[in-house]
């Protein structure tokens, strides 16, 4: 079955057009840097005006018309002109008809912009701030007119890479935000602990996130933690109430989210509201093309015997400059500790990263930091270090997300590391113990997660992309870019400093 592929990198995200709107996350056709000073966003998930997904995402592609606004028709008239032009590969049919789905809700959002108030320069939202006054002493439902999306499926079917081919299309000046799940939730908590004390403070919250960014496209949605699983059912509510449009991306169904979870009975309300709100959508392809990327680089050591060995690599990737103990911080007033940075590269032992109480916020903002780790000694996962894979299971999606690199020396390949991670199906679907094989010939480490077992496919795809020439190539551009805007930052600093 053919595929759309980006070029040589799979169903990586789709190369931007428009300053500031669009984001690349994906090898397509090398295109030289221009205007890189208008290219590099701010980390702010809501940024007043501003157009643009997460910060370590660049352009890379050329833009004669940086400031004018592009005329767009739609994710699914985009693919095809990028077909013709040779940026992509022809699909398949569940790709095609993924984008026709998302074809039909772009086309609704242009025929009801006004009606689902998306205009972030309306009359309307100038008084913004007044009306959330004012619906507090009239309560009043404005649910959007138009439902949203979820997309689900396997990993590496390129979900990914087609809500930001929907998302480039959007015009700049709507308002919209492009967000992984993990920062989301991490921004969600941050604001109710600046709200603590109000009577409902979630109320408070999805004002202000409604008010910013009604339309929400939210990238790997998924719930293993139970203070997000008990907090969504009475946001989302807030948020749709307000007019909030959803459209996410997601390995399970929408009935498989927070399966066996604790206090699921509380989650499943959601689940309802969900399902009312959006149209459900599978991408039903099986090939993970993440795995279709060239050659291993190196940078993923298996059972090295030199102790020092992944100490010297990080050292060669210093240059000349010193190791030394960092502190990073990280949302809420915590900080990380780092053992070793020195040059954009930060050295970790595995447990000092993935045996402690640490989440994605601590990973956020090691990567805001340092855009290479090394890590090192990743064991084999099991029964009795589920707590850690979850940890490493979501450092690996924090640093996909940011485009970071991965130098690391493991006790197996991306699969051993997994292989005793296994869903309840798959437990039910292994031989039982006979009289004949003894309890020490059992693999007494299998860990039954479901969670766990459907992350681990992710993790594993996405481990065998990073460690890709393209992902590393690409790498290398984003650092490029940054060193070139950190120089005109300085320069434009110097240029106002001499005009003073």
């Amino acid at each position: 079955m053919r595929r759309a592929l980006v070029k040589s990198f799979g169903p990586i995200r789709s190369a931007i057009r428009h300053r500031g709107d669009q984001v690349s996350t994906g090898v397509a056709k090398r295109l030289l840097v221009s205007n890189i000073n208008d290219r590099i966003y701010d980390r702010s998930l809501y940024n007043g005006c501003k157009c643009g997904g997460p910060s370590y995402m660049f352009s890379r592609t050329l833009s004669s018309d940086a400031g004018k606004e592009v005329k767009r028709a739609g994710p699914l008239v985009e693919y095809e002109r990028r077909i013709a032009a040779g940026d992509l590969e022809d699909g398949d049919n569940s790709q095609i008809g993924t984008l026709k789905e998302l074809q039909r809700l772009y086309d609704e959002l242009v025929k009801s912009a006004d009606a689902c108030r998306l205009d972030r320069y309306s009359d309307y939202e100038k008084a913004g701030r007044s009306r959330w006054l004012w619906s507090r002493i009239m309560p009043q439902s404005s649910v959007s007119p138009v439902k949203g999306l979820y997309l689900y499926g396997g990993v590496g079917t390129g979900k990914t890479m087609l809500m930001d081919l929907f998302y480039d299309q959007l015009p700049c000046n709507w308002r919209k935000k492009r967000i992984h799940f993990h920062d989301f939730m991490l921004t969600v908590h941050s604001r109710l602990q600046k709200h603590r004390g109000v009577s409902d403070p979630l109320e408070v919250v999805a004002g202000e996130i409604s008010d910013e960014s009604i339309l929400l496209c939210l990238d790997e949605f998924m719930v293993t933690d139970v203070a997000d699983a008990l907090i969504l059912n009475r946001l989302f509510s807030h948020l749709f109430t307000n007019g909030a449009i959803l459209v996410a991306t997601s390995n399970r169904a929408p009935d498989n989210l927070y399966e066996g979870g604790l206090q699921r009975d509380l989650f499943l309300p959601f689940i309802a509201t969900l399902k009312e709100r959006c149209v459900v959508h599978e991408i039903g392809s099986s090939i993970d093309y993440r795995t279709r990327t060239s050659a291993e680089e190196g940078f993923y050591f298996v059972k090295n015997d030199s102790a020092d060995f992944l100490m010297q690599k990080f050292k060669e990737l210093a240059g000349e400059h010193t190791a030394q103990p960092h502190e990073v911080e990280v949302v809420m007033g915590r900080k990380l500790q780092v053992p070793l940075g020195a040059n954009g590269c930060a050295y970790f032992p595995f447990e000092e990263l993935c045996d402690k109480p640490l989440g994605a916020a601590d990973y956020f903002g090691l990567c805001k930091k340092f855009h290479t780790l090394a890590l090192d000694n990743v064991p084999i996962f099991g029964l009795h270090n589920r707590t850690a894979a979850y940890r490493f299971v979501t450092l690996v999606d924090v640093m996909y997300e940011n485009k970071a690199r991965l130098m690391c020396t493991a006790e197996g390949t991306p699969f051993q590391l997994f292989e005793r991670i296994v869903t309840v199906s798959d437990a039910q679907s292994r031989a039982p113990r006979t009289s004949s094989r003894s309890r020490k010939n059992d693999d007494y480490d299998l860990c039954v997660d479901n969670e766990l077992g459907f992350a681990k496919d992710r993790t594993i795809s996405r481990l065998t992309e990073m460690n890709s020439s393209e992902y590393l190539e690409q790498h290398a551009e984003m650092i490029e870019v940054k060193r070139i805007q950190t120089q005109s930052d300085v320069y434009n600093n110097d240029q106002v400093n001499n005009l003073h």
